[in-house]
């Protein structure tokens, strides 16, 4: 056992002295660099890196990769025996399986495995595998044809270890005929790496021919593909598993995306003064509301507040005036015309803004707001009718200030920039309308994705409670509030979705449950939130 991970002796080889003399340097985790999302080549570069500076051979390496599936698959299953189906391909992804099987064979479990015969070629260490596993008197299964598809119960578990991430083509014929058998099993399915069938840099083209998981376990990092929408009936809940790759191979890769953790997060967080005032943290202003839509200048405002603004304002229609006054006694108000704004003139000194949330469309609200950004110099943050507005005039774009940071949800980004064929090119079009504004664009969703400077920071908080009125307010609240205490735009972005999405985990673990939980309930959590940072 070392840091809790049982570790085999296999044949000759002992893992004990594996671990035991790689260098530190590779040994420690990953968990204080900010995730990296690299792309298959990169993944199969890191491979090689590792074999030759470790050293250690692919056939090894496989083994311990496999080996962290197993004690994974272990504590899955806890006391249950079931009937374990494992499926193989004949390159390494299929060599993985096969250890797999051998183990979970070893350990007593009742294990099915089973070949797809996928023609003549075979990976070398899928064939060392293949023959330990025959060693010990466990013969895989041939599949080659529709007559012997075995039967999968109910109550089995399936592992999936039919294709990696070197899939080029999508599955047709045979293997297509079982990735369809899996799939209407109805059973659990674990799939190795990644789900087969699924490709990690492109669109799927054909539903049916792409395994369905419950389960995916992952190497190592994350794959791009596990964070779009469009594939999320594929990977289930997905896990990363450290297999000691070589950490500074993978430092120096330049990667596009990236992907944020807490202790990411805990790097961009700043600590307070003890000598420090209110000064010292900045005056935010919130600009928004119409008649009927108030609440999300409330909402904004307080998230503002609770996010550590010094100081916060909101500037309205006059109709809002009694409602700001009397439910956010902390904020200073200032009113513009009746029921809409129509002449953004507010004579407060903000040192940043956050706009457009229940601001409308309308004509007169439109020509000020439009005014309001030709005199504009303050950063700022676009929520929105905000963004609506600039997608009816296109003209607007280029007078938004440099390092502002727009909040769209997928339809308001629609809005701005087009249709989309699939999430990959949808990604695209965040990347370039980031840099040709030269601002940070922040598409919301499950792993809402941040662009700036040609990258992209997906979030790992959050859960579909914030699928409800008001929870964008709060964000783009709480994002103003910290671009007020001098978070960098980046920072405040980061930070800011990372802990919107915090407070809807923390009140989701302390029993509030998705349904009813409201835009409001994320404010009261933030503090909780910052805690846990």
């Amino acid at each position: 056992m070392r840091n809790g991970i049982r570790l085999p002796t296999i044949g000759r080889f002992n893992f004990q002295f594996l671990i035991a003399h790689w260098p530190l340097k590779n040994r420690v985790s990953l968990r204080n660099q900010i995730m990296k999302i690299l792309s298959a080549l990169q993944m199969y570069q890191l491979d090689k890196a590792t074999m030759e500076n470790r050293p250690i051979s692919s056939i090894d390496l496989m083994e311990y990769a496999a080996t962290q599936c197993y004690h994974w698959i272990i504590d899955y299953l806890k006391l249950e025996k079931p009937t374990i189906h494992i499926f193989s391909g004949s390159g390494n992804n299929g060599g993985d399986g096969l250890v797999i099987a051998r183990k979970l064979l070893n350990a007593g479990y009742k294990v099915i495995p089973y070949f797809i015969v996928l023609g003549n070629k075979r990976s070398k260490d899928f064939e060392i595998n293949y023959n330990r596993l025959t060693d010990l008197n466990y013969e895989p299964s041939k599949l080659s044809t529709r007559q012997k598809f075995p039967k999968i119960g109910a109550n089995d578990l399936v592992i999936d270890a039919i294709f990696g991430i070197g899939l080029s083509r999508t599955p047709d014929g045979f293997v297509k005929e079982v990735i369809q058998l899996i799939n209407k099993s109805k059973t659990r399915v674990i799939s190795i790496d990644v789900p087969s069938g699924m490709f990690t840099e492109m669109p799927v083209l054909d539903e049916d021919s792409v395994i369905k998981a419950t389960e995916t376990l992952t190497f190592q990092n994350p794959k791009l593909a596990f964070l779009l929408p469009e594939n999320q009936f594929f990977c289930g809940s997905w896990h990363i598993l450290d297999i000691g790759l070589d950490k500074e191979v993978l430092d120096s890769f330049s990667v596009k995306y990236k992907m944020v953790d807490k202790n990411y997060i805990r790097s961009l967080f700043k600590k307070r003064n003890k000598f420090s005032h209110k000064g010292n943290y900045g005056h935010s202003m919130i600009i928004g509301g119409s008649f009927g839509k108030i609440g999300a200048v409330v909402l904004a405002s307080r998230a503002a507040l609770r996010a550590g603004s010094g100081l916060v304002s909101a500037y309205i229609p006059k109709c809002g005036y009694d409602i700001l006054q009397s439910t956010n006694p902390e904020v200073m108000v200032e009113v513009d015309a009746e029921d809409h704004l129509e002449f953004f003139n507010y004579k407060t000194k903000p040192s940043v803004i956050g706009i457009g949330m229940g601001l409308g469309t309308r004509e007169k609200t439109s020509i000020g707001f439009g005014k309001f950004l030709m005199e504009n110099e303050l950063p700022l943050v676009i929520d929105a009718d905000g963004l609506n507005i600039i997608a009816r005039h296109r003209e607007f774009f280029k007078l938004i200030p440099e390092n502002s940071i727009l909040t769209p949800h997928p339809k308001e980004f629609e809005r701005l920039v087009g249709k989309w064929k699939n999430d990959y090119e949808k990604l695209e079009k965040l990347i370039d309308l980031s840099i040709k504004i030269n601002c940070i664009v922040i598409l919301k969703g499950a792993h809402t994705a941040i662009a700036h400077n040609g990258e992209i920071y997906f979030n790992t908080t959050g859960n579909p409670a914030l699928a409800t009125a008001g929870s964008g307010d709060v964000l783009t609240g709480i994002i103003t509030g910290l671009l007020a205490q001098d978070y960098t735009s980046n920072a405040a972005s980061i930070l800011g979705v990372y802990l919107h999405g915090l407070t809807a985990d923390i009140a989701i673990s302390k029993s509030q449950t998705m349904e009813s939980f409201i835009a409001s309930d994320s404010i009261k959590n933030l503090a909780n939130a910052f805690n846990k940072i």
